[in-house]
């Protein structure tokens, strides 16, 4: 395990506790049990990934492992303690999870980035601490570890956790998630809590068929034995595409990492593109066999540039699909979880998980989440019409270049080029207009908005997601009268800034590979750093690309105080095996900074590492 000295885990103390049967838990509590300590906040997709990777490692060493959410919220709206158990219930987050609102957990553990894991041993001692994700593989070898070790010595206690089911609830639809309107009047909606899919007539409500069994899975087949895992985006292809690919519609079915194809008249589910395993390999401008490709986390889907275009919330970018050659491909965004306008193979976004297509086709519009922005592309350039960046959010209305949203996930074109906004964690609907600059709120008090539908008759529904509903706009909300101008809160999120010195700086990637795992470099170096700043100024040297994990950078005295954007990813294979396996684990941070003369000259950032 190491020379360095043993480090006493902290005491866990937050505001409430949920999946406990209200029990405050502690350490002592949990004695004997070896425990992961998950620091996520519910908005952010590498996060969800880890929960996922988690869900095997729980069900393998149920007797041995406790999982503990120590929720650190980015945006204001995770800080509600309602907010948070709909989303521990949304994720089927199934152990106890510590609200940590104003994050002193979050610092006491030293995490710097979304997620964080640290590895608690039987004897109360933090072992390992590892940020990002892809370390299913290694944790399972490290709890083996722990396991033979705390066995022999007599400190291991098995037995079922802590974890306590909260009750079951009763509506038509849980936590739906995106909608659309089929050629027959109906809607089709996306249950992603339930795994499933649900037509309801057009009042929104009145339920007419279900699309797959309700459990978690990835079968193929007819409407009542097929499944899905949160499917999320829904989209009807072309008539003329359709007839040729053999199904109607398509599905993001998000945690599958998997598009679905669906036959409308029988409710069969088809796979139609990705292998099922999660992408972690290199940006490439290739098509690919759409059932061989990796991808991950598809959130929307929309018909544009005549291909279906794919938010691929999980590596900030755009894929396409062709279901007639039935390849698939990357379109936009370089993986680089950021805001940069520019050509599309150049450009960043940060968790694209909304689209939707102007009428004329020449704009397809985007709801990138984490940077609470709406970018569009137009003639193969990505711009951005209202949002700042990771940091900053708020619901203020007026002038698109000071105009704040809070973490949108929908959009919906208007006929007349506007665009409206599901402005998710604002609960409102927004709009935006290109010819006046202008955002005004359509709509508030709303739970969680995922997703807007106009009907041919120009209603408006809003998949109303923390409600379990679909909510018909007034008549009028759209017109200028109906709008309203909001000069609500600016908010920039908050944490403690790293001090740094001005001039040379160190910028040191702590990576150790997992017991068992080696660097793998049979398809070219094993490492990759990207470093960028916010704003740029702030890096006289250092930004850009590279494959060491150690990178000299130059730091302007003059810029007092910035965002340091780092992504790093390593790739390692079983080491003396057999066809070993190989893994990739890759992590973004934005880590804040003040200049300071005379403070640290080294920032070491852990992707993983022991005692560290």
């Amino acid at each position: 395990m190491g020379t360095t000295a043993r480090v006493r885990a902290p005491e866990l103390r937050g505001r409430q506790w949920l999946n406990t049967g209200g029990r405050n838990l502690t350490l002592q509590d949990l004695r004997g049990k070896i425990v992961i300590a998950d620091f996520w906040t519910f908005c952010c997709i590498n996060c969800l990934h880890v929960l996922d990777e988690l869900r095997p490692l729980e069900e393998k060493y149920g007797d041995v492992l406790v999982v503990i959410g120590v929720h650190s919220p980015k945006f204001e709206h995770e800080k509600d303690p309602d907010a948070l158990a709909a989303a521990v219930e949304r994720y089927g987050v199934h152990h106890p999870v510590l609200d940590d609102p104003e994050m002193d957990m979050w610092q006491q553990y030293a995490a710097r980035a979304w997620p964080t894991l640290s590895v608690i041993d039987p004897e109360g001692y933090v072992v390992a601490t590892m940020a990002g994700e892809g370390h299913a593989e290694g944790l399972a070898r490290l709890i083996d570890e722990l396991v033979a070790t705390h066995e022999a010595k007599g400190t291991l206690h098995r037995g079922d956790g802590p974890y306590v089911p909260p009750p079951a609830p009763e509506t038509a639809l849980r936590f739906p998630g995106k909608a659309t309107q089929l050629p027959n009047g109906n809607l089709l909606v996306s249950d992603s809590a339930r795994h499933s899919l649900v037509e309801v007539a057009p009042d929104g409500e009145t339920p007419v068929r279900r699309i797959g069994s309700g459990e978690r899975g990835r079968a193929d087949g007819p409407a009542a034995a097929a499944t899905f895992s949160e499917p999320q985006g829904v989209c009807l292809l072309p008539t003329h595409v359709a007839e040729v690919a053999g199904y109607d519609l398509v599905v993001a079915d998000t945690v599958n990492h998997l598009l679905r194809g669906v036959r409308l008249e029988s409710g069969e589910v088809v796979t139609v593109a990705g292998s099922g395993r999660q992408w972690r390999a290199e940006v490439d401008d290739h098509a690919h066999d759409a059932l061989a490709v990796d991808l991950s986390s598809p959130w929307d889907l929309a018909w544009y540039d005549d291909k279906l275009i794919i938010a691929m919330a999980g590596i900030h970018q755009l894929w396409w699909f062709d279901p007639i050659k039935r390849t698939a491909g990357m379109y936009a965004g370089t993986t680089v979880e950021a805001l940069r306008d520019g050509p599309l193979a150049e450009a960043w976004m940060a968790q694209p998980s909304g689209l939707s297509a102007s009428a004329d086709g020449t704009r397809l519009w985007i709801a990138d989440s984490e940077t609470s922005a709406v970018r569009y592309i137009e003639n193969g350039v990505l711009g951005t019409a209202v949002g700042q960046g990771l940091f900053d959010f708020g619901h203020v209305d007026g002038p698109a270049e000071s105009a704040l949203l809070q973490h949108p996930l929908g959009v919906c074109a208007l006929p007349d080029g506007s665009v409206l906004i599901a402005d998710t964690y604002n609960g409102a609907v927004r709009r935006f207009d290109p010819d006046s600059n202008q955002v005004s709120t359509v709509a508030d008090g709303l739970a969680e908005p995922s997703d807007l539908v106009l009907t041919p008759a120009g209603e408006v529904l809003v998949v109303e997601s923390a409600a379990h509903r679909l909510t018909r706009l007034a008549p009028g909300a759209l017109s200028a009268a109906g709008a309203s101008t909001v000069d609500g809160p600016r908010h920039r999120t908050e944490r403690k800034p790293t001090d740094v010195s001005a001039g040379e700086v160190t910028l040191d990637i702590v990576f150790t590979p997992a017991p068992g795992q080696k660097l793998d470099e049979t398809y070219g170096p094993s490492t990759r750093l990207v470093v960028s700043a916010s704003p740029p100024e702030l890096l006289v040297e250092g930004a850009g690309t590279g494959t060491e994990l150690s990178r000299r950078l130059v730091l302007n005295g003059e810029v007092t105080a910035g965002v340091l954007q780092v992504t790093a990813q390593a790739a390692t294979c079983d080491a003396d095996v057999e066809h070993a396996a190989c893994h990739l684990t890759r992590q973004d941070w934005g880590v804040p900074v003040r200049v300071v003369d005379g403070a640290v000259t080294r920032l070491p950032l852990v992707l993983r590492g022991l005692d560290a």
